[in-house]
């Protein structure tokens, strides 16, 4: 019987102790902030690499080989790519390397990104990273669409061209091959 009323005893002190909390914390200091006058930053807790902010793609070291869009596991990384022909003027870097792909579409659909970072960690030029940057809220879907290509659509049509060009002159001289080896089998 004691044991019983000791359970009962224990059950109001716990209840008593819960109250207390609660009446400490209705009539305390308020800890909420108006969001966004007010708020807290994301530390960077010293470690730059883990961060899971804003992507950011610097175009310049872009080289189009898309691990980014193969390791995205939600497939919110968009990319399209032209080779590029030894015709076009621009076939070389700035720095004096030869430029193998243009990147004519690198899209990011950041309300399908998880931020789980496998893009940034895989990139052979680190040209795709993490920013500080962090609050992006929006009203509108449409807005967390980012399109980072710096190509206007006169230069993709005229890589397109150039390329196309480059093609027929292959087809054309293997025709020629082709036509000469039928006349030197004829002869």
């Amino acid at each position: 019987m004691g044991n019983y009323f000791s359970n009962i005893f224990a059950g109001i002190g716990t209840a008593l102790v819960g109250m207390k909390i609660t009446l400490k914390h209705l009539f305390g200091h308020k800890v909420t902030m108006q969001y966004p006058d007010k708020y807290n930053p994301i530390r960077d807790g010293g470690l730059p690499d883990f961060t899971r902010n804003r992507l950011f793609v610097d175009m310049d070291l872009c080289i189009g080989c898309m691990i980014c869009q193969r390791n995205c596991p939600v497939n919110c990384i968009e990319i399209e790519t032209i080779k590029v022909s030894k015709d076009d003027p621009e076939y070389l870097k700035p720095n004096g390397e030869k430029r193998a792909l243009w990147v004519n579409k690198f899209n990011i659909d950041f309300a399908k990104c998880m931020f789980c970072n496998l893009c940034t960690e895989e990139c052979p030029t680190n040209a795709i990273y993490m920013t500080k940057e962090f609050e992006y809220s929006t009203y509108d879907r449409k807005n967390l669409y980012y399109k980072f290509s710096v190509m206007t659509p006169e230069q993709i049509e005229s890589k397109k061209r150039i390329i196309e060009e480059e093609k027929a002159k292959k087809a054309a001289a293997a025709k020629a091959a082709e036509v000469k080896s039928t006349e030197t089998k004829n002869e």
